[in-house]
């Protein structure tokens, strides 16, 4: 197996076409640019399609249920790009409370969907908040210094 020519200036990396040990780069900016949009459209069809599901509850599809997944969808996807747009100009405790904020409020609204009450749909909200803002911190506590900046 022949292997790519390093970029001018030696340089292997991002957007050089030749990635780590010679392999592809196949993860260049095009990409990166693709999934920034395509990724929070298909999360929010499928989120949508779930809302829309859990209101139904096995019963017939109707126009207002197919108008209630539409609707759903886009608001995710709006508040998904938004987060993603904003969060990381927040410290990291900001940062990660308003990641999880949103995975919270994500499940604690599709709970709801189904019949459950408003304090059992809150509580699982709450829960999820608090999981995964263990996790995020966890990650930008342990990967970027006070001011934000990567260490690793």
């Amino acid at each position: 197996m022949a292997h790519a020519a390093p970029a001018p200036g030696g340089r292997r990396g991002f957007g050089t076409g030749v990635g780590v040990n010679g392999l592809p780069d196949v993860f260049n900016g095009q990409v990166h640019r693709a999934a920034r949009y395509g990724i929070p459209v298909v999360l929010g069809l499928v989120y949508g399609l779930w809302a829309a599901a859990n209101r139904r509850d096995g019963g017939p599809i109707t126009g207002w249920n197919v108008l209630f997944g539409f609707v759903t969808a886009i608001a995710f996807i709006v508040l998904c790009l938004a987060v993603a747009r904003f969060a990381p100009l927040l410290k990291r405790e900001l940062h990660s409370l308003v990641k999880s904020a949103f995975a919270g409020a994500s499940v604690g609204f599709l709970y709801s969907q189904t019949g459950a009450s408003v304090l059992s749909s809150a509580g699982l909200g709450v829960a999820v908040t608090a999981a995964v803002f263990g996790v995020f911190f966890y990650r930008y506590y342990t990967r970027e210094d006070a001011v934000g900046n990567r260490v690793r």
